[in-house]
C-alpha cells in the first residue's frame, strides 16, 4: 500500500486533487491511499517528520515562507525514496525543480487524464524497483520495505509482518533475501529482521520492534553472536 501526501495552497484545488487521485487507484485497482492532505506547509513538515510516506504531490508557489522546492530539500535530506510529483502553474520552475529528483511534473489545471498517466507510470517504476518495494498481489498491492518488521518462512511461503498488517509471499526464502536491502540481516533460520525497526533485545533472545511492542521474534542459538556479541 502506498501512502500518498498532498499539498497546495489552494484548498478547492487540494479538493479536488485528492477526489481525482482516490478515483483513479479505485478504478485502476493501485494499492495507494491518501494518508494525509493540507493547505498548510507547515503541517505537512509536521506530518512527515513522524509518519511514513511513499509519495508527495507538492505545489511549488504555497504563497508562504516556505516553498514547495523549499519543502522537497527538506524531503531529500531525510528520504531518499519518496518519489516527489510537482504541481504548478509556473513552468518556469521546471529546470529547477528536477534538482529534487523529481519524478514527475503536472502543469496546473491538472486535469485526471495527466495525473492517471503520472500515478500509472509511478505504479510501473515501482515495480521495478525490487529493492524498495514486494509485490504481494496481482493486482498492484505493494508493500515498502521500511514498513515491514520482520519476514518469516512458514512453509513454501514467506509472511511479511509490517505495521500496515501482514502479507503472504510464494516466492522462495532465499530469493527474498536476495531482493532485500542491507539492514535486513537473518535472526533465526525462519526470520529475516529490518535492523532499522529494533527497539531492544529481551533476556530470552527475543526482539522487541519499534512501532509495535507486541510483534516480535526469536534470535536462533546461531545468531546469538552477531546480536549479543560475545
Amino acid at each position: 500500500m502506498l501512502n500518498f501526501v498532498l499539498c497546495d495552497d489552494n484548498q478547492s484545488i487540494l479538493n479536488r486533487l485528492e477526489k481525482m487521485l482516490e478515483s483513479i487507484l479505485i478504478n485502476n485497482q493501485l494499492s495507494g491511499q491518501v494518508v494525509y492532505s493540507t493547505a498548510n506547509p507547515d503541517n505537512l513538515l509536521k506530518y512527515i517528520e513522524f509518519h511514513p510516506f511513499d509519495v508527495v504531490i507538492l505545489d511549488i508557489d504555497l504563497k508562504s515562507d516556505i516553498s514547495g522546492m523549499d519543502i522537497a530539500n527538506i524531503i531529500r535530506k531525510r528520504n531518499k525514496k519518496a518519489y516527489i510529483i510537482f504541481s504548478t502553474a509556473h513552468l518556469e520552475y521546471l529546470m529547477v525543480a528536477y534538482k529534487y529528483k523529481t519524478f514527475d511534473f503536472l502543469a496546473k489545471p491538472i486535469t485526471a487524464q495527466r495525473l492517471e498517466e503520472t500515478v500509472k507510470r509511478l505504479f510501473e517504476d515501482i515495480s521495478g524497483s525490487s529493492y524498495t518495494f514486494f509485490k504481494v498481489n496481482n493486482q498492484s498491492g505493494y508493500v515498502n520495505c521500511d514498513d515491514i518488521f520482520f519476514i518469516q518462512k512458514q512453509g513454501k511461503k514467506a509472511i511479511l509482518k509490517t505495521s500496515n498488517g501482514d502479507f503472504t509471499l510464494t516466492s522462495s526464502f532465499s530469493n527474498i533475501l536476495n531482493r532485500l536491502p542491507d539492514n535486513f540481516v537473518r535472526c533465526h533460520k525462519s526470520f529475516v529482521v529490518n535492523r532499522n525497526k529494533i527497539t531492544r533485545i529481551q533476556s530470552n533472545n527475543t526482539i522487541v520492534f519499534r512501532d509495535e511492542d507486541k510483534i516480535q521474534c526469536q534470535i536462533g542459538p546461531k545468531y546469538e553472536k552477531l546480536f549479543l556479541g560475545g
